[in-house]
């Protein structure tokens, strides 16, 4: 069957919901938002004392890992599913998920069930970040939605650091059970939400499901992450596990791309990666993903081991950070709702990018807090520059029945760079201090609390090694950022759709859930689609 077969039959126009009403669902998705990155930073803050009432200290990593596994692996699924089933039903099924992972969460009585629950939990979170993205793709043009994306990227930052201290404060005061608890009132109402006033265009027939691409994808997610997370920290790259590991990816992923050329409905649609556009978004995601977050934990880091800073004080020194990703985010969203451009947001977020990376190598022991936090602005800037610009130009660059498919692949390109500039900064992290093994009378193991505690020759040893190691992190990443900036520079100078209007669903305008026939069941219509493509470079 030909791809061309599986094109939506209505090209969306009108609105199908009032203004008012969208903006109702968009305080849901918001709430929705809230409650998917606030989790992940509480649970975080609240793990210390949780393996502490249930013991099984052994089994601590695997909790942060069972979650980052399912949700990794759902993650690409629930993009195509939403373009398959509808976009509101994936998302109530994801939050549903999500708030019953929570329940059991809070109610584990030992660290194997609370693996388990977990793992429940990511199943779900896989489907929010995913669906809500999707849906502001639906409920507004990728113009106008500029905008409210980066509402939702805002949302995010705020949480990143709120969400410590939000976790410390509840596992103090209320238990740290509470930690999971807490997320039903939010869910709840976030729920209700988008449940009552979302009304968008759903699919009519019957979906085809590409199975053996989705068995094929979650295998090889499933170990690409177990690589990423192992590799350097519980086996040396070259043990027979990583490698195994390694050429299980590399199989698996060769069945999913075969698998994809003979899907009807690919979880994945290769025809995506046909759009420069779509291909370079998805390289700066990646390269944003790999510093940012990376960037993020390894700034914490520095502020506990070589200033001697508090984890809920680090947290707040870290605002300068946040307020320059949030100037950047709603900036370039205003900008781009205005203009219906954004083909230099991109570069410009590699470039500052690379400035905040070489400004901070030269952090030593004995940089002022001032300069830190000057530091911590530019790397802010530079992340907030392009975080949501690669969602929405993606969204932009391919046919709208492949929006969520599009949103999920960006989505998890950013999460795959996450998760492996985590582990190459942590290796990178350990040979720079086995270089100053010799001078840490203590080893390089040893709490923030401890250095501090130290004489003040071993405790300037201590930093000025953690400072130099950290160095070496900084200054290995600005090669990656500096090949993105280059790729960056060959994005087309696109204008970003307008028109439409809130409920512009892909399936087509002004109608309710169950009214439009299925995208397989219809004829073709993307010839009437303006080229993506078209544009000046």
């Amino acid at each position: 069957m030909s791809h061309a077969q599986t094109a939506p039959a209505v090209d969306p126009g009108a609105a199908a919901m009032p203004r008012k009403q969208a903006l109702l669902v968009f305080i849901g998705l918001m709430l929705a938002m809230l409650l998917g990155t606030l989790d992940t930073q509480i649970v975080a803050t609240a793990m210390p004392t949780i393996s502490g009432d249930l013991g099984g200290v052994s089994q601590f990593a695997w909790v942060s890992t069972a979650y980052l596994l399912t949700f990794s692996v759902t993650t690409p699924l629930y993009g195509k599913l939403g373009d398959l089933l509808g976009r509101k039903r994936v998302f109530v099924f994801a939050i549903v998920v999500f708030l019953i992972g929570s329940v059991l969460c809070g109610a584990a009585g030992s660290m194997t069930q609370l693996i388990v629950y977990r793992a429940v939990q990511g199943v779900g979170a896989g489907g929010l970040t995913v669906s809500i993205f999707a849906i502001l793709g639906d409920l507004f043009s990728p113009r106008e939605g500029a905008r409210y994306q980066s509402y939702a990227t805002g949302t995010f930052a705020v949480s990143s650091v709120s969400g410590p201290l939000l976790g410390g404060l509840i596992t103090d005061h209320l238990g740290w059970r509470w930690a999971f608890y807490i997320n039903m009132p939010v869910g709840a109402l976030a729920l209700f939400m988008v449940v009552s006033f979302l009304s968008l265009p759903a699919r009519r027939g019957t979906p085809r499901i590409d199975y053996a691409g989705i068995v094929a994808l979650g295998g090889a997610v499933s170990c690409l992450v177990l690589l990423t997370n192992w590799a350097g920290s519980e086996y040396a790259w070259g043990s027979s596990v990583i490698v195994s590991l390694a050429v299980a990816t590399l199989v698996l992923g060769g069945l999913w791309f075969g698998a994809e050329h003979r899907a009807a409905e690919p979880v994945v649609p290769l025809r995506m990666f046909g759009s420069s556009t779509f291909n370079i978004s998805n390289v700066v995601a990646f390269v944003g993903g790999f510093i940012s977050i990376g960037a993020l934990n390894y700034l914490a880091l520095y502020l506990q081991m070589v200033t001697g800073t508090s984890s809920q004080n680090a947290g707040l020194l870290m605002l300068p950070m946040t307020a320059g990703m949030l100037l950047a985010t709603m900036g370039t969203g205003h900008f781009m709702t205005k203009t219906g451009q954004y083909k230099w947001y991109p570069a410009a977020s590699m470039a500052v990018s690379s400035l905040a990376l070489y400004l901070l190598s030269t952090m030593t022991n004995s940089t002022s807090f001032a300069v830190a936090s000057a530091f911590m602005a530019v790397l802010g800037l530079g992340a907030g520059l392009s975080q949501q610009v690669t969602v929405v130009v993606s969204q932009s660059a391919v046919e709208l029945r492949d929006i969520g498919a599009a949103t999920s692949t960006v989505t998890f390109t950013r999460m795959l760079g996450t998760s492996l500039g985590a582990s190459l900064f942590g290796v990178i992290l350990n040979n720079g201090l086995a270089e100053h093994s010799s001078k840490l009378t203590k080893g390089a193991s040893i709490s923030p609390e401890a250095v501090q505690r130290l004489p003040e020759a071993a405790r300037d040893a201590y930093t000025s090694a953690y400072a130099d190691a950290l160095s070496s992190v900084f200054l290995t990443a600005l090669p990656l950022t500096l090949t993105g900036l280059v790729v960056a520079l060959f994005l087309k100078k696109l204008p970003l759709r307008s028109g439409g209007g809130p409920g512009r669903g892909p399936a087509g305008p002004g109608k309710a859930e169950g009214n439009v026939p299925h995208p397989a069941n219809s004829p073709d219509t993307s010839a009437s689609r303006e080229n993506p493509e078209k544009g000046t470079a």
